[in-house]
């Protein structure tokens, strides 16, 4: 039978299924509400500027989204490639040697300045302690009760492991899954070479990937329609009146009630908000690093927009501050929020002038809760020709663009095995 598919959202891993349809020389239509695509990681407009709904970080271990940046056509210089360098405003710097891996990060860990010898040593039998149980966390439990187990408290709890959890799962370490956390570790710092390294964007999220896959998806005879709701599939999968053999469903896990009598009971989530302070100076204003973290407050990374972004996309002057996952900031406006922010910068840097002006955007459910035993639905439903694609479906990765765009190509793989 011939395939004819409808893919119901153009984020990351609605796109990821699209675009794989789409080389395989399968029709595709992609429906997509809003007027850009990318979902959670996309731009926006705001201050007469473009800007991103939030500062994401990819890894080198990133593997999957980066074969689909070069099928599409990105280029390489769309993200800037950095040695995983953690470098705190208060002295701490910890940076991943290039070594074969699993000794780069212990040799980052033993050349680490701020760090006393005994936590050093410590950090790098709790790594050896992983390894040789090949990242498998049996039961799983929280992040926290891990690095107790291990006696991973003091300074390289506060400057490494918290900061990598919180920055990997958007889940504090109180709640999040050491499986998860271990796997993201194994993946960085025991894969192949470069797998640790820092990919900023140097675009914005939706120049990144989603557009260019909607031109790949253009180009192989399929079609992208935008500001495009849909809100039901018909009995007969029939979506705005047109009748498919195949429909991926790929909107966030919140948005799946609309779609309750295709896809049987689902799983109860919670969720986990990321907020990103954009603050404007003077265009002379730089951070010493590209990203910077401050341990002391409610910021906990600066990203030097000025340093990162391309020559296609200046930025400069421009900080962004991320605060990731739940805490005490959900609680203040916006407006408290960015004076803290700023407020914050001030006190790392030495003194800033006053922004320019700032814009505070907060995506409350960025992703799923990670937290240990969390089931995962997988791309089957008890609806035949109607699978799932999203970062929440992935049995072993935490809610990342990684993990969104696995799990399109896994849908779209099912979709052709079926």
């Amino acid at each position: 039978m011939d395939l004819r598919v409808a893919v119901v959202g153009a984020g990351y891993a609605g796109m990821a299924a699209a675009v794989t349809l789409a080389e395989r020389g399968v029709p595709v239509t992609v429906f997509e509400s809003g007027a850009l695509p990318g979902g959670r990681a996309r731009r926006v407009q705001a201050q007469g500027e473009t800007l991103d709904n939030g500062q994401h970080i990819l890894l080198g271990a990133y593997a999957e989204l980066q074969r689909l940046m070069r099928l599409v056509g990105v280029p390489s210089d769309a993200v800037l490639r950095l040695p995983l360098e953690l470098r705190f405003a208060d002295g701490f710097a910890l940076r991943a040697l290039w070594l074969p891996a699993p000794l780069g990060l212990p040799g980052g860990l033993l050349a680490a300045s701020g760090l006393p010898p005994r936590e050093r040593l410590g950090a790098i039998r709790f790594l050896v302690s992983l390894w040789r149980g090949k990242f498998r966390v049996e039961p799983d439990c929280t992040v926290a009760s891990l690095l107790a187990r291990y006696r991973q408290e003091g300074r390289i709890s506060q400057y490494v492991w918290r900061p990598l959890c919180v920055s990997a799962l958007n889940t504090p370490i109180e709640q999040a899954s050491a499986q998860a956390f271990a796997t993201v570790l194994r993946d960085a710092f025991a894969g192949e070479p470069g797998a640790s390294d820092l990919l900023l964007p140097r675009v914005d999220l939706s120049r990144l990937f989603p557009e260019p896959a909607c031109d790949f998806v253009r180009a192989h005879g399929g079609e992208v329609r935008m500001g495009a709701a849909v809100r039901s599939i018909s009995p007969g999968l029939r979506v705005d009146g047109e009748t498919y053999s195949r429909v991926v469903i790929a909107v966030g896990p919140h948005q799946l009630r609309a779609f309750a009598a295709l896809l049987g009971p689902l799983p109860e989530y919670s969720y986990q908000p990321i907020y990103t302070c954009y603050l404007q100076y003077p265009q002379s204003t730089k951070l010493p690093y590209p990203m910077l973290g401050l341990a002391h407050g409610v910021v906990q990374w600066a990203f030097d927009r000025g340093a990162v972004m391309s020559r296609a996309c200046p930025e400069p002057g421009r900080i962004a501050c991320v605060i990731s996952a739940q805490g005490v900031h959900q609680q203040l406006s916006q407006d408290t929020l960015a004076a803290t922010c700023h407020s914050e910068l001030a006190a790392a840097l030495g003194g800033l002038p006053e922004p320019h002006w700032w814009r505070v955007i907060g995506e409350k459910r960025a992703t799923i809760s990670c937290t240990p035993g969390l089931r995962r639905p997988g791309p089957d439903t008890p609806t035949p020709g109607v699978v799932l694609a999203g970062d929440y479906t992935d049995a072993q990765y935490p809610p990342t663009l990684e993990a969104a765009v696995r799990s399109g190509v896994r849908a779209a793989h099912a979709v052709l095995g079926a």
